[in-house]
C-alpha cells in the first residue's frame, strides 16, 4: 500500500482549493495529509477536532512534532516543564489520533542533532514520552549515515520501534543526508520529497528561504525513479507514505498526482468533489 499527500492544505494553487474549505477540498484529491503548522506552535484539541471531523473516514494525517520536541528550540522559551510540553501535545493530537485518523508524528531532527551519544539518548527518553504512539523520525545530519554508523541507526529505530523517513533532498555535505531505502518498522515507512535544489537548501537562515528553499520540480525521469524505489521498499513495510515537500514553487500537488499515475494507484473513499459552475 502507498499513499501519497502533500505537506499542508493550504498552499497548492494546482488543486483550485475553495478558500472556505481547504481541507475538505484537498481530501477530494489525496488521503493524507502533514500538518506542518504544529511545528511552530501546538494546536489546540478543539482544532485538531475539527480537522478530524472535517475529513472522511478514510483520511488521515502525518503531524509534525513541536519544534521543542524536537531540539530547534528550548522547551523552557514555552513551558514550565518538558512534562507540560508533551502533554500539551498529546492533548492536541488527541482527537486525531482516538479517531483513528492518526497515521504517524514526525519527529524532523536539524541538520546539528548529529550522531552521539547525547542524542543517541534523547531518541531513547523520547521514546519513553510518546509511548506507544507511531513516532517517525527523520535526520538532517549526515552522521546517522556514515559508514560507520549507518547500520547501528537503523538498528537503533527498529529496536525503539521508530519509523524510518526517507528522505529525497538536496546533498549538501553533512547538512543533508543520502536516499536510504531501508525500512525500520514493518508497518510503515515514510518517505519526504524536499526537491533537489542545493541553493535553496544552504539558505535555510536567509528571509527568502520559504520562497527557494524547496523550489523544484521533479521531472519524469525522477518520478519514474521514484516510483522503482517505492516498488522495492515494498518488499519490506507494509506501507509507505510518501508526502511531497517541494511546494516553494507549487509543484508538490502536480508531483504527487504524477507519481499517483506513475504507480497506477486509485484512492477510494476521498471527500466529493466541489462541482464547477458549468458542470452538468
Amino acid at each position: 500500500m502507498i499513499t501519497i499527500g502533500l505537506t499542508g492544505w493550504s498552499d497548492h494553487d494546482s488543486l483550485q482549493l475553495d478558500a472556505k474549505h481547504k481541507l475538505a477540498d484537498y481530501a477530494a484529491h489525496f488521503p493524507l495529509v502533514e500538518v506542518d503548522t504544529s511545528f511552530y506552535a501546538i494546536p489546540s484539541p478543539r482544532t485538531t477536532a475539527n480537522w478530524a471531523t472535517g475529513t472522511p473516514d478514510a483520511f488521515r494525517f502525518v503531524v509534525k512534532a513541536f519544534q521543542a520536541m524536537t531540539r530547534h528550540k528550548e522547551w523552557n522559551e514555552y513551558f514550565d516543564s518538558e512534562n507540560e510540553m508533551y502533554q500539551k501535545y498529546m492533548e492536541a493530537i488527541a482527537p486525531i489520533s482516538e479517531s483513528g485518523k492518526l497515521k504517524a508524528i514526525l519527529f524532523q531532527f536539524p541538520p546539528y542533532f548529529q550522531c552521539n551519544q547525547e542524542n543517541v539518548s534523547y531518541l531513547k527518553h523520547l521514546k519513553k514520552q510518546m509511548g506507544s504512539l507511531p513516532v517517525a523520525i527523520e535526520f538532517r545530519n549526515a552522521s546517522w549515515f556514515s559508514e560507520a554508523n549507518k547500520e547501528k541507526t537503523l538498528a537503533l529505530l527498529q529496536e525503539l520501534g521508530f519509523i524510518h523517513t526517507i528522505v529525497d533532498e538536496p546533498q549538501v555535505g553533512v547538512r543533508s543526508v543520502p536516499i536510504v531505502l531501508r525500512a525500520t518498522n514493518p508497518e510503515l515507512t515514510l518517505v519526504r520529497m524536499h526537491g533537489r535544489n542545493q541553493y535553496g537548501w544552504m539558505k535555510a537562515n536567509s528571509p527568502e528561504w520559504r520562497e527557494i528553499r524547496t523550489l523544484y520540480r521533479y521531472n519524469v525521469e525522477e518520478i519514474k525513479e521514484w516510483a522503482n524505489y517505492l516498488n522495492h521498499l515494498q518488499k519490506e513495510t507494509k506501507e509507505i507514505v510518501v508526502i511531497f515537500n517541494n511546494n516553494s514553487g507549487g509543484d508538490a500537488a502536480d508531483n504527487a498526482k504524477h507519481l499517483q499515475e506513475q504507480l497506477a494507484i486509485e484512492y477510494t473513499g476521498l471527500a466529493p468533489m466541489q462541482m464547477d459552475l458549468f458542470s452538468e
